[in-house]
């Protein structure tokens, strides 16, 4: 079955980098579309990136110029790369995979998710 295995969240000083990893099995994911979303306590699940098969990118407003998404197709692997951390960025990072390029929670496959807490 298909399992996307987040991992590489923790506590981080505001300023600070983290690099978030997803690991996919059960899948060839240069087949999918894979996307990072979060979702902080007592609010919706958000869009964070997403990136094409082809490497194609796009981010939310709140995370450009500060987070960059990539994949590494031979590992089946997809990254998150965040850099200049903000509280606000603090909560639960999940990767997802899908065959559409959207910004709407409604992929095929998710992962468990992986906490981030950024302090001030």
């Amino acid at each position: 079955q298909v399992q996307l295995v987040e991992s590489g969240g923790g506590l981080v000083q505001a300023g600070g980098s983290l690099r978030l990893s997803c690991a996919a099995s059960g899948l060839t994911l240069s087949n999918y579309i894979m996307a990072w979303f979060r979702q902080a306590p007592g609010k919706e699940r958000e869009f964070v990136a997403v990136i094409s098969r082809s490497s194609v990118r796009n981010y939310a407003d709140s995370v450009k110029d500060r987070f960059s998404i990539s994949r590494d197709n031979a590992k089946n692997t997809v990254y998150l790369q965040m850099n200049s951390l903000k509280p606000e960025d603090t909560a639960v990072y999940y990767c997802a995979a899908g065959r559409y390029f959207k910004m709407t929670p409604d992929y095929n496959y998710w992962g468990q998710g992986t906490q981030v807490t950024v302090s001030s």
